[in-house]
């Protein structure tokens, strides 16, 4: 399956072109390494995620198509609250998400919602539950990636692997050609560069939370493929959505990132 490549970009694209930060002046309540994120995003009917929007965010779409994504990546270097867990610094992450928005003092905020975060370890899903009420699952996985020479432009692969109801699901990618980092106005510059979360909470309000990290250098894929069970994972709707062919997919380079603590908005909408 042949998959749209990169928008074109300088690789001398400076942080500054960032979205302006919104100053945080606590420490970070996590920082991590995320690399290699396989991403494949599927179109999908707005009214099978309106269920799902958080109180004070609205749904966003690329170009008048709503988008799911489905991602794989790995979690490195973990550390909440500057501490390491042992045996709990590096792990696999693959998660389902969808993309709204909501207007804060310097203007939109593009952000992510959550509809199935599966991790390899209990206690990583419990704590991500109990502080963000996020929806994790843990479920046993694994990976393998093979990415050297493909920053020169060789062909590289990375795929993800969970274990569910007795049987192995996975995503793969294969990339073609070097990673650049895409146009502003890119869809992947959409999928990739969001700096925002909202979570629902169980008494019906909002919590959002502050992600930071550089833009990522992306590269094209000539390959992607996803073998699951998606309606016994993600139930009927979504089931119907992953099974059919990803309308994109790339694998983004990734870095460093840091996670802020969650606020509850307000029955406004304002933190």
């Amino acid at each position: 399956m042949e998959q749209h490549g990169p928008g074109g970009g300088s690789a001398e694209r400076h942080v500054t072109d960032a979205p302006l930060w919104v100053p945080r002046p606590e420490r970070p309540f996590l920082t991590a390494d995320w690399r290699y994120l396989a991403m494949l995003q599927y179109a999908v009917d707005p009214q099978v995620l309106r269920p799902f929007v958080p109180r004070g965010t609205e749904l966003d779409d690329w170009q008048g198509r709503m988008l799911v994504s489905l991602v794989g990546f790995q979690f490195l270097e973990t550390r909440v609250l500057g501490v390491p867990i042992p045996f709990h610094r590096h792990f696999d992450e693959v998660n389902l998400r969808f993309y709204v928005r909501r207007r804060g003092p310097e203007g939109w905020r593009r952000a992510v919602v959550f509809l199935r975060e599966i991790v390899p370890r209990q206690a990583i899903a419990v704590v991500a539950r109990r502080w963000y009420n996020e929806p994790y699952v843990a479920l046993p996985m694994r990976h393998r990636i093979a990415m050297d020479g493909a920053v020169e432009g060789a062909k590289g692969l990375a795929r993800y692997e969970w274990q569910h109801e007795g049987h192995w699901a996975h995503l793969e990618v294969e990339t073609e050609g070097a990673p650049v980092l895409p146009m502003p106005e890119s869809e992947e510059a959409f999928i990739s560069e969001h700096y925002w979360g909202y979570t629902a909470q169980r008494d019906g309000g909002c919590l959002e939370y502050q992600v930071r990290h550089l833009p990522w250098r992306v590269w094209a894929t000539r390959r992607a493929s996803l073998a699951c069970d998606a309606a016994r994972l993600y139930g009927a709707p979504f089931g119907r959505v992953l099974s059919a062919p990803p309308v994109s997919a790339f694998l983004a380079e990734g870095s460093p990132v840091v996670v802020f603590r969650g606020r509850r908005l307000s029955q406004t909408g304002t933190t």
